[in-house]
């Protein structure tokens, strides 16, 4: 589904150049539940920024079913993030004035989908995460774990083929991480959705269908 070969990205830096990929290359397959781990620096966020064309790459492809991403234009690649990519972050970015219900049905109003069908799926959406509960509930009155969850079903919102997470359990208790990883890995089984997840929990990475170690910039077990 993904083919990333020869990736480079680099900063200048006082007169020289900072490397924070270098020669990444890496296959990732549908239906994947794969964890990226390594120190601080290593290079892992910016990878997954540069996979959902956040962030464009120094050198190298990212190719997503055959097309390279990066010979898209901005209003392209922007559509593609919208319909074929979900995101979910260490922190949540939730719309305070919104409920959990606008918050999730975000994504397909920016596509202008007819409102009817969004606020159907969004509210199964959120009760597969379950909140079925909560709907209308805004950010400040949902725990963490809660918020967490709001973000997974507007990720979800557009039937993605990729979820990229960064950090998703990163500031949540272990009790309420651990229930967070778990639904992904169950949208994972159910969906058949490919997830790629950073992370610096060696307990969740485990449970992953592979781990991509990094260091320095560069892959070194996978």
């Amino acid at each position: 589904m993904i083919d990333v070969v020869g990736l480079y990205k680099t900063f200048p830096m006082g007169g020289r150049e900072l490397v924070v990929l270098n020669n990444i290359n890496l296959h990732i397959a549908r239906g994947e539940l794969i964890a990226i781990i390594g120190a601080s620096g290593a290079g892992k966020s910016t990878l997954l920024q540069i996979l959902g064309t956040l962030d464009r790459p120094t050198k190298g492809t990212v190719s997503f079913e055959g097309q390279n991403l990066f010979q898209l234009t901005e209003q392209q690649q922007a559509e593609f993030r919208n319909r074929r990519v979900g995101f979910v972050f260490q922190f949540h970015h939730l719309l305070p004035e919104f409920t959990a219900l606008e918050n999730a049905c975000l994504p397909a109003m920016i596509q202008k989908r007819e409102m009817a069908d969004v606020i159907g799926e969004a509210t199964k959406l959120l009760g597969e995460v379950g909140l079925a509960d909560r709907l209308h509930h805004k950010p400040g009155e949902l725990s963490g774990g809660e918020q967490q969850r709001v973000s997974v079903a507007r990720a979800l919102m557009q039937q993605p083929d990729l979820v990229l997470a960064d950090e998703p359990t990163g500031n949540l208790d272990s009790h309420t991480g651990d229930a967070l990883f778990t639904l992904l890995r169950q949208l994972n089984r159910s969906r058949g959705t490919t997830f790629v997840i950073v992370t610096h929990n060696d307990k969740l990475s485990a449970q992953a269908d592979r781990i991509i170690s990094m260091q320095d910039g560069m892959i070194i077990s996978s």
